[in-house]
């Protein structure tokens, strides 16, 4: 699928947030961040989500949520690996 969104929010180093439509709003629309919070001395914790919405979310759901938590998975290990391992970029 090839999506178009318009960015909400954009704070360095704290949040990053879009929205998507599928056809036009409100048939299917994803709401995605990133967000990074210090937690402790050279630590933060680095979160991301989606929200769904719209008339079609409900017939997906089931393969919305195992998809789309597959899909951050993958991309969480290897944002944290090459966070913790910046000389290999």
């Amino acid at each position: 699928m090839k999506f178009r969104p318009k960015v909400l929010i954009v704070t360095p180093n704290t949040e990053l947030r879009w929205l998507g439509h599928l056809l036009m709003p409100g048939i299917f629309d994803g709401e995605h961040y990133f967000k990074i919070a210090p937690i402790g001395n050279e630590r933060v914790r680095f979160t991301q989500g989606e929200r769904f919405s719209g008339l079609l979310v409900g017939m997906a759901k089931s393969n919305l949520d195992r998809g789309t938590r597959s899909g951050f998975s993958a991309m969480n290990s290897a944002i944290k690996t090459r966070a913790e391992n910046p000389a290999t970029q």
